[in-house]
């Protein structure tokens, strides 16, 4: 990835889409000024964002067909409503004024969905720039409720409003006739029974993390589902190093774990350049250590509760940002570790287990384990970070970056680099 000097004058956050299938079909993306009287170059910022969400091209990088994107059908998967080879979506959530401005007049891609609060729609000067975007290809979201009813021309700009649930009218008034509907993307959605509710109202998307609800108690050693078992005997065969033919054994109990391990490890965000064929051949090349964090997204994927994908998405990214935050330094075990950690840290959601009936199976480093059991340790501030980025909370990422000594740049391009490495895993 290039280097950016904008990434040093913004913070950014960022949240699934998530979709009636509870798939996560785009990434929102929320940028923070540093400084409230600065305001960053908006055409480095979207430089920056294109590394990892480019214009319309190819998994070879060639460019595809110019893409006109209709969210319409954003329930039924927007990949889907792309075409064939296209990327997964992104929505920039701009949180400063002047800098969405300067974004807005910097005629961000068809690629980019871009969120506009109801105050900027509501003022007739931004009126020529949105009418613009739109007529440009840019698909353009409503974020809250005008104060003003809008014209049909304006209206006709947006694709979704962006509300929260606790903002929550529909139902109440039906639109003016001839005057068409906006879908709603909701927001504020903190549990499942909250996203179900919100897809129950008619919902087309939702905005955000599940993570309020209850953590699972111990209810006694339970038995954790047959392929996690599998991937835990495989994690603690290759502690032990044992050789390749007691591996391959251990894997063939399940073969589609076999087959999501070859997956994994022949994804351009491996780096490996050649393809990989069979277990020992993966071995051969890349040792003992660096299998187990593969392992570690295979245990972390395992999970065959629907609503499990967003926890999912999120495990791979935490593992992909503490890694890169951890190589500082060159310490290849140091980055392992935390990419473990990461990783793990929303096992017990996976699993509905607690983390005390999980643990006891895994091998893990001590450090791992502090983090994971809430003790601190050297990776429990670089995992608040990351809870802190997900949250989007720009307080609590000044905080938990200050502590690590850490700057604005080397998080936001420890981020960026760890979701340009989750989409090609995805």
């Amino acid at each position: 990835m290039q280097d950016h000097p904008v990434l040093g004058q913004v913070a950014l956050g960022f949240s699934p889409m998530i979709d009636h299938k509870r798939a996560v079909l785009a990434t929102r993306l929320t940028v923070f000024p540093d400084k409230h009287d600065q305001i960053p170059e908006a055409a480095a910022l979207l430089r920056a964002i294109e590394e990892v969400w480019p214009a319309a091209t190819g998994d070879d990088g060639a460019a595809l067909p110019s893409l006109k994107l209709n969210l319409r059908p954003l329930g039924q998967g927007a990949a889907a409503a792309q075409g064939p080879g296209a990327r997964p979506l992104l929505s920039l959530n701009v949180a400063g004024e002047g800098l969405l401005k300067a974004v807005l007049d910097a005629a961000p891609g068809p690629h980019l969905m871009i969120e506009v609060p109801a105050f900027m729609v509501s003022d007739p000067a931004q009126t020529p720039a949105l009418r613009a975007l739109h007529a440009a290809g840019s698909v353009l979201l409503i974020k809250g409720r005008p104060l003003a009813p809008m014209s049909p021309e304006l209206l006709a700009c947006f694709v979704h409003s962006i509300v929260d649930a606790a903002d929550e009218r529909r139902g109440t008034t039906a639109p003016p006739p001839g005057v068409r509907k906006v879908t709603t993307v909701q927001t504020g959605v903190h549990t499942v029974a909250g996203l179900d509710l919100a897809f129950q109202r008619g919902a087309v998307a939702v905005l955000g993390w599940q993570f309020d609800d209850d953590l699972p108690v111990s209810k006694g050693r339970r038995s954790l589902p047959p392929d996690a078992m599998v991937v835990i005997e495989l994690i603690s065969a290759v502690d032990r190093e044992e050789h390749v033919n007691k591996l391959e054994a251990i894997l063939k109990r399940d073969p589609t774990l076999g087959f999501r391990l070859m997956r994994y490890l022949n994804a351009p965000a491996f780096g490996l350049g050649v393809e990989i064929n069979s277990f020992a051949h993966a071995l051969m090349l890349i040792g003992y250590q660096r299998l187990k964090r593969w392992l570690a997204l295979l245990l972390a994927s395992s999970s065959k509760d629907i609503n499990a994908k967003a926890t999912i998405y999120a495990a791979v990214r935490r593992g992909l940002m503490m890694e890169e935050l951890g190589k500082a330094g060159g310490d290849r075990e140091r980055s392992s570790e935390m990419f473990i950690c990461g990783v793990f840290s929303l096992l017990d959601r996976l699993l509905q287990q607690p983390f005390e009936d999980i643990l006891s199976n895994l091998p893990l480093p001590e450090r791992v384990l502090q983090a994971l059991r809430g003790e601190g340790g050297p990776y429990g501030p670089y995992l608040d970070l990351v809870r802190a980025i997900e949250q989007e909370s720009v307080l609590d990422i000044r905080e938990c970056r200050e502590r690590l000594f850490l700057g604005l740049a080397e998080v936001n391009r420890a981020l960026l680099l760890a979701l340009r490495a989750a989409r090609q895993l995805d």
